[in-house]
């Protein structure tokens, strides 16, 4: 028996608060984090490089689950 089909815009809803819910935990937990790095430029740059490009890596899946397509109605076939 499968798993019953989540229709395409209930997904993307889901995913929109997901991706919100990551991003915000992502910004929460790094920033709060930033008042233990060393007072050192080059340091602070490539940690906001790394942790800004660094959300993406977890979303991917979850972008991925929502750009799946509905599959197409069987109209017609019995």
């Amino acid at each position: 028996m499968s798993a019953p089909l989540i229709p395409a815009r209930l997904r993307k809803l889901i995913g929109s608060i997901g991706v919100m819910v990551i991003l915000f935990g992502w910004i929460w937990a790094f920033t709060s984090l930033y008042d233990h790095l060393p007072q050192n430029r080059f340091i602070h740059l490539v940690y906001f490089v790394a942790l800004g490009m660094g959300w993406v890596a977890p979303v991917i899946p979850l972008i991925t689950w929502m750009g799946k397509a509905d599959k197409p109605l069987d109209v017609g076939q019995r």
